[in-house]
């Protein structure tokens, strides 16, 4: 059903089984292919999950957060072939979408999906769809169909009155994310008529492992004057890599290549959420251009976040305001009488000697109202507050993207 799958950005995922862990100096020679048309397309993903990734920050203050812009978009990819009207112009334009037609763009979220699902038979990436409706209340067949067909989407028809509904629901969200994440929604309001939700799970090696018999305590800088005791994990090896002025950068791979790790340490004195205000495309492409082959003596603490937001102000802020509010989703219900009540958006993420496990899960709730330095040796000690994404190197997809303030947290 699926033929090559897309987006991002707008959850953050998938990672690969590697079993190279021995240093080379090109470890990844093969060149795969993937449209114009879909570049396009995964070009907007990445605006919307940087535009998200800042606009959740905002109000994250000094707190780990995590973030799956690829699950968030897929989940409104659904939603907006029920949009209409300026409800839809909205939804597009947050998602940063180009004026392709509504096929089109169902098409690229296909092709990247598969993608991402095929392009390293080492990976474990898996991503699922489901729409969940109140028994008695009907929708536009189409509206199903379509979702049907290009996003794989499960479709049932739930007693939402009966409290087993809410575990129904949330079991799928488990078994989808390897109990990784075991629930997404805490009840079923008496209004709620729908739940358009995405699931993706992912988990890989690293190119290069850490040895866990090496790993020590060693401090972690909340603030320069404020630390905690961390696991810290540490590796001498060729990676791809950047100094500027305020920052480090370094990527680290999974599996045969395709997926990675990037990891961004502001300099000492750098304010992080400053930081992470200046990237747009432009700042994150430039910064990709920049990274070159050095040998690192590289230190990483092992973290694991759990995370959950609710994103409908993050989402209002960046252009999508109608959807909550005067909505037109008369393609889902001719009688124009749904809204968006909640964007939830819950994640996974745990890192360790032997690579990164993920995952990332986005449920739309729908309401009827009343109705550098080449090959010189370099050292990068990542002890303080530091900025992390996981994205695909062919398609330059970002699935994944957090910042780490405490890795105890």
């Amino acid at each position: 059903m699926k033929k090559y799958l897309f987006f991002i950005i707008t959850s953050l995922l998938a990672f690969v089984y590697w079993q190279c862990s021995n240093p080379i100096s090109s470890p990844f020679q093969i060149t795969k292919n993937i449209s114009s048309a879909d570049k396009q397309l995964v070009k907007s993903a990445e605006l919307f999950g940087l535009n998200l990734f800042k606009q959740v920050n905002q109000s994250a203050g000094d707190t780990n957060i995590f973030i799956s812009p690829l699950s968030v978009s897929t989940a409104l990819g659904m939603v907006l072939n029920g949009a209409n009207g300026k409800t839809y112009d909205e939804i597009k334009s947050t998602l940063e979408l180009p004026g392709n037609t509504q096929d089109e763009i169902n098409q690229s979220y296909q092709n990247l999906n598969n993608l991402l699902t095929l392009i390293d038979p080492k990976a474990i990436f898996e991503s699922a769809n489901s729409i969940w409706y109140r028994q008695g209340v009907s929708f536009e067949q189409s509206f199903l169909d379509i979702n049907k067909t290009y996003f794989d989407a499960e479709v049932q028809a739930l007693n939402f009155s009966e409290p087993s509904s809410v575990n129904t629901i949330n079991n799928w969200v488990s078994e989808k994310t390897k109990q990784k994440i075991t629930g997404i929604i805490d009840r079923i309001p008496q209004d709620a008529v729908m739940y358009l939700i995405n699931a993706i799970y992912s988990k890989g090696t690293w190119f290069y492992k850490f040895d866990s018999t090496a790993t020590e305590d060693d401090n972690f800088y909340i603030t320069p004057g404020n630390s905690v005791i961390c696991k810290m994990m540490d590796q001498k090896n060729k990676f791809d890599y950047y100094q500027a002025d305020n920052y480090q950068a370094i990527k680290l791979p999974y599996g045969n290549g395709d997926f990675e790790m990037l990891v961004i340490l502001p300099s000492s004195g750098t304010d992080i959420n400053s930081l992470i205000n200046q990237m747009d495309d432009s700042y994150w492409n430039n910064l990709l251009a920049k990274m070159d082959s050095a040998e690192v003596n590289l230190w990483l603490p092992k973290f694991k976040i759990e995370y959950s937001i609710t994103l409908n102000d993050a989402l209002k802020v960046m252009g999508m305001v109608s959807a909550f509010d005067d909505a037109d989703f008369s393609k889902m219900r001719p009688e124009k009488d749904l809204f968006i009540s909640r964007v939830l958006h819950k994640t996974y993420v745990k890192v360790d000697e032997e690579g990164t496990e993920a995952a990332g899960v986005t449920a739309v709730e729908f309401t009827r109202s009343s109705v550098s330095p080449g090959n010189n040796e370099v050292y990068m000690k990542i002890n303080r507050p530091f900025i992390f994404a996981i994205r695909e190197n062919t398609s330059g997809a970002i699935l994944f993207i957090g910042k780490v303030v405490n890795p105890n947290q």
